[in-house]
């Protein structure tokens, strides 16, 4: 039987790398997993966490993600540049957001205590109003809104029911487990 590798440390470190002038900002207290990618102007707040394989590009227009929110694995986040007259959109996301796993976010606006759910995708000028989720899958179309306690879904998305208040407590219950297991997961790595 051939001996047990060593688990590595450092190997596989984020890349933040600055760009035109503008240095990523990362609060001391968040999670960046090892083979994240963060690029440009972009602010990462207390006790967020930013998993695995992410890309969060800051090059042409701001990315500002809240504390004690999650950016799960291999999510890709970007912003909308401006095109001539036509202002462009950063990526805002409030705090104590979650963005599910393989998301894909462009020049929009996620709320606090917000849902963006698996592998969906939320396009330039869209906003997900406080407490609200965009279902798993979903594609929020360019300039939409999802209203406060309000659950989309489809593609593209359209209204599909009320959210209660069950729902926003089960949601914050993730993001203190998120924010746990965040910690959890930079002390493994060394941090």
């Amino acid at each position: 039987m051939p001996p047990a590798l060593a688990p590595s440390r450092g190997m596989t470190q984020a890349s933040i790398i600055p760009f035109n002038g503008k240095t990523p900002v990362i609060h001391p207290s968040a999670f960046i997993a090892p083979g994240v990618r963060i690029i440009g102007d972009v602010t990462i707040g207390a006790e967020a966490s930013i998993w695995y394989n992410c890309v969060l590009r800051g090059d042409v227009n701001a990315i500002r993600i809240g504390a004690r929110s999650n950016i799960q694995d291999g999510t890709v986040i970007h912003c909308d540049a401006d095109k001539g007259f036509v202002k462009g959109t950063p990526t805002i996301i409030e705090e104590e957001a979650l963005i599910g796993h393989m998301a894909m976010l462009h020049g929009c606006t996620v709320g606090r205590n917000a849902l963006v759910g698996l592998g969906s995708i939320v396009m330039d000028g869209c906003v997900l109003e406080e407490n609200s989720m965009l279902a798993a899958g979903g594609m929020l179309t360019p300039g939409k809104s999802i209203g406060s306690c309000q659950m989309w879904g489809g593609r593209p998305a359209k209204f599909m029911r009320e959210l209660d208040e069950n729902w926003a407590t089960g949601n914050r219950l993730a993001v203190a487990h998120y924010v746990q297991n965040g910690q959890a997961h930079k002390a493994a790595c060394g941090d």
